[in-house]
């Protein structure tokens, strides 16, 4: 996923996520990935038009006192998921000492694997425990409990929450887009309430309102304030275990089954979104795809990818976009940066 907010006036998108990116003359990208255009600011809808665009009016505020919040990622302490948080916080941190980072506050990767790993000096973690009857083979089942357990013992010292996950890549300072207790969210196309009406109606029934009510959303990228979602997280878990158990949900949302999670219990507790149509970018579906020049985040799921990740060859850059080229270069950065990321790619 790649996640994209649009600041106040005419800022460009600031997240790019490490997305498949199978390019022949084209970029193709998977089903559930984006990537940072590189355009002048201009070229970008300003924050009100994205607010006017959006399902859920309202202004998208001017500049004032500052409104920090804390960026949260949720982790299974997989190897996969573990170097693209190390990546994803070097460039946090980048973006939070860049003027115009000031409302960045703190950084957490929620750690839901039960147990502390060698990386927790490195990354402000919170150890979780995942699901005790288990995922059901759903990993990001966890995800909804360790927010749970985060939002209730740890000390947060910030009033919003930015949810964003291990594959975002932060290229400038984030604003708080969140406005008058709405949350700023990104609506995702494959996520349609009415289409599923049938379905959602088991756990988002008439007497909660009409069924477009639901955002089309997920859980990230969102930022929120701390107090909605102490309240969302606990519905949001119950109603993706409900999800999960039942033949019919759990069929018709697959893979995006918390998303639809999130995206009721925000309802069902009337948490208005602001919904961005620029905080994200996504690309076509294109499995076993294979062009002249490759790269995709799945090649390192057992194994970091190492140090220098090829470019484009001459003649291709001209096809391919600016952002998949950015979007290399940048975790190459990052890793010449990172400590012992040679020995670690190694294994």
């Amino acid at each position: 996923m790649a996640a994209a907010p649009c600041g106040r006036g005419a800022l460009p998108l600031v997240l790019v996520a490490i997305a498949a990116a199978l390019l022949t003359y084209n970029a193709l990208l998977s089903s559930r990935s984006g990537l940072l255009p590189l355009a002048s600011s201009s070229s970008f809808p300003t924050a009100t038009a994205a607010a006017a665009s959006s399902r859920r009016f309202g202004a998208a505020g001017s500049a004032g006192r500052p409104r920090p919040f804390h960026t949260a990622v949720t982790a299974s302490g997989s190897v996969y998921n573990t170097w693209q948080c190390r990546v994803m916080y070097h460039w946090f941190k980048e973006a939070r000492r860049a003027p115009g980072g000031g409302e960045m506050g703190g950084f957490t990767r929620i750690l839901h694997s039960g147990k502390p790993d060698e990386f927790v000096d490195e990354i402000p973690t919170f150890v979780a425990d995942p699901l005790a009857e288990g995922d059901q083979g759903y990993i990001v089942l966890n995800r909804p409990w360790a927010f749970v357990q985060w939002i209730q013992k740890a000390y947060i010292k910030e009033e919003y929450i930015l949810m964003a996950e291990p594959d975002h890549i932060i290229v400038k300072p984030i604003p708080n887009l969140s406005r008058d207790g709405r949350a700023a969210a990104f609506p995702f196309f494959y996520i349609e309430p009415e289409k599923n009406e049938k379905v959602l109606r088991k756990f988002f029934p008439e007497d909660k309102g009409p069924i477009t009510k639901i955002d089309p959303i997920g859980n990230s990228p969102v930022i929120i304030e701390k107090g909605s979602l102490a309240r969302i997280a606990p519905t949001w878990m119950n109603i993706s275990i409900a999800m999960k158990k039942d033949p019919d949900a759990d069929k018709a949302f697959g893979w995006v089954l918390e998303m639809y999670g999130y995206a009721v219990a925000s309802a069902i507790h009337g948490v208005g979104n602001i919904l961005h149509k620029d905080f994200m970018i996504q690309g076509k579906l294109t499995y076993a795809k294979i062009g002249a020049w490759r790269f995709d985040k799945r090649q390192y799921t057992e194994k970091p990818p190492p140090r220098n990740l090829p470019l484009p060859p001459d003649g291709l850059p001209n096809r391919i976009p600016q952002s998949v080229v950015t979007l290399v270069k940048m975790v190459n950065e990052a890793t010449a940066s990172i400590p012992n990321w040679d020995s670690y790619a190694a294994g």
